[in-house]
């Protein structure tokens, strides 16, 4: 069934992060540092969280950076800075009118630094077009923790089965349909989504097509 409330990850299903690439070049870091740089950030988060600790995505990302690179603070903190300068992809505007043209509720999940999606999607002059923007900063979680997508239904005020994620990351999906939720995948900086994951509900070759997917499902 048609879900009635679609949750976009945002940094790099959205938002590209060529600003903050941008950032550690001027620094005279290798533009292909950030994917190294992002996945430990992850990697630090969740294993906090995991833990039974917990860390702000901002703190993650300034000690993965202090773990990979000799940048004093100041210029960690002038590179974490431009996460507020981030676009949306070309894509976002005409996936994020059709969900809205066809009724669908769309928000935002993600368990970065809280008004990086509301910046970017500001800037991409499609802030409109989203209900709401959820960081799971607010409960003290990290994706893909199944609390983080239960909290983000209840906040919606849908059963978990009415929301899908739609999300670049496989590890994302697997989060949500673990959760109860609907899962749709496509591919950006990843190629395939993996096995080893729940067989995600809808994979797609863009965003377009995952947009064409979730409308193409019957209405509830």
């Amino acid at each position: 069934m048609r879900p009635h409330v679609v949750a976009f990850d945002v940094n790099e299903t959205l938002l590209d992060l060529a600003p903050v690439r941008a950032a550690l070049v001027e620094l005279g870091r290798p533009a292909d540092l950030l994917a190294t740089v992002f996945a430990r950030t992850l990697l630090t988060g969740v294993a906090t969280a995991t833990a039974g600790t917990w860390c702000r995505f901002r703190d993650a990302f300034d000690a993965a950076l202090a773990q990979l690179t000799d940048l004093p603070a100041a210029d960690r903190a002038r590179v974490a800075d431009a996460f507020l300068e981030l676009v949306p992809h070309p894509d976002v505007d005409p996936a994020l009118r059709r969900l809205a043209g066809a009724g669908v509720r769309v928000v935002t999940l993600t368990h970065g630094s809280p008004g990086v999606a509301e910046a970017g999607l500001r800037r991409g002059g499609v802030q409109a077009l989203v209900e709401r923007s959820l960081s799971s900063e607010v409960i003290r979680a990290w994706k893909p923790a199944r609390e983080v997508y239960l909290w983000a239904a209840g906040a919606c005020g849908v059963r978990p089965e009415r929301m899908t994620l739609v999300a670049a990351h496989a590890w994302d999906v697997h989060g949500a349909l673990r959760a109860g939720l609907g899962g749709a995948w496509f591919p950006r900086s990843e190629r395939r989504y993996p096995a080893v994951y729940d067989p995600a509900a809808l994979v797609a070759d863009d965003l377009a097509g995952a947009v064409d997917a979730l409308l193409a499902l019957p209405p509830s």
